[in-house]
């Protein structure tokens, strides 16, 4: 399943500190910290359990660092299509007294369902960005360093490409005078060719626009890259080690654990190795997206198996 489908579930964690954790790669040590993606627990945040403005009260409650929203859980708020300062202080004055109350982070924004910006008609592209405005509005008022985007729109690979260009560079352009990153996650369809993405950031080459690996998503043949009966995946080691040279955070996604705690479909420990041969030194984020544990066990099931190989 997937974001748009109302997918996956996830929940929380309760393993001690999320740290920094060093990481020793070229005899340097790094810290990265553990995030938790709010995605985990839609279920929680669509059927009403829990408010998502406390997210950041929930995330600290599992003994994360950092938090990474995502718009959908907020429509009510900021409305699809309009930008309202007032609209986005308000909820900003929420989301910045939960977290800076349990000292939690707030790391980036997932931005869904906000128009097209690989649209092949630019009218379409312009006015995709400028719904997106609100959000790197909201990312900046609250502390983010980036809105996560998606990159849809043009089915043609080359054309898929140049239009990706043409929507990043006038977000980018926006976002720069906000200090706000705008970078894409594999998330389905040409965004999960890695090579292709990779080469719109090379094509792009703007000091704010990078990417969001995630673990999972490399469907290529549809939708927004995990669902069922996908007939088409891109090699997602090879994918991942593409992507983290643009890399401003990391997803770590999961499905499903074995009786020993590994990861029934990724293999996390080659997977944390090329995270490290990169000298990353950012958020990892937890975004569980199975069906089998309860919320709550698959977030801390991802984020024991993280900390196990860093």
């Amino acid at each position: 399943m997937n974001r748009k489908q109302f997918l996956s579930l996830t929940g929380v964690s309760a393993i001690g500190l999320a740290f920094p954790t060093p990481i020793f790669s070229n005899n340097n040590i790094v810290k990265n910290k553990i995030s938790l993606a709010q995605w985990s627990m839609n279920k929680s945040y669509f059927s009403g359990k829990k408010n998502a403005d406390e997210f950041p009260i929930h995330a600290a409650s599992m003994g994360f660092a950092g938090v990474e929203y995502v718009n959908q859980f907020y429509f009510d708020q900021l409305k699809n299509g309009t930008t309202s300062s007032k609209n986005v202080g308000r909820l900003a004055k929420v989301l910045n007294r939960n977290a800076n109350n349990h000292n939690i982070s707030n790391v980036l924004i997932m931005v869904d369902v906000e128009g097209n910006l690989a649209d092949s008609s630019s009218a379409v592209i312009k006015t995709s960005i400028e719904q997106h405005k609100k959000w790197v509005e909201l990312a900046a008022e609250i502390g983010c360093h980036s809105i996560r985007v998606n990159l849809s729109g043009e089915k043609d690979p080359q054309k898929w490409v140049d239009q990706s260009v043409k929507g990043l560079t006038g977000l980018c352009e926006f976002s720069k005078t906000m200090g706000i990153n705008v970078i894409v996650e594999n998330h389905g369809g040409l965004s999960s060719n890695a090579s292709l993405l990779a080469k719109v950031m090379k094509t792009t080459n703007l000091d704010n626009c990078g990417t969001l690996p995630d673990f999972g998503n490399f469907c290529t043949s549809r939708g927004w890259g995990n669902e069922p009966g996908c007939k088409e995946w891109y090699d997602m080691y090879k994918g991942v080690a593409e992507l983290m040279p643009y890399a401003k955070s990391v997803s770590a996604k999961s499905y499903d654990f074995d009786e020993n705690g590994n990861e029934t479909k990724i293999d996390y420990a080659k997977m944390l190795k090329i995270v490290k041969d990169h000298n990353y030194e950012g958020y990892i984020g937890v975004e569980y997206e199975g069906s089998r544990l309860s919320e709550k066990e698959g977030i801390t099931a991802t984020k024991e198996l993280i900390q196990r190989y860093l």
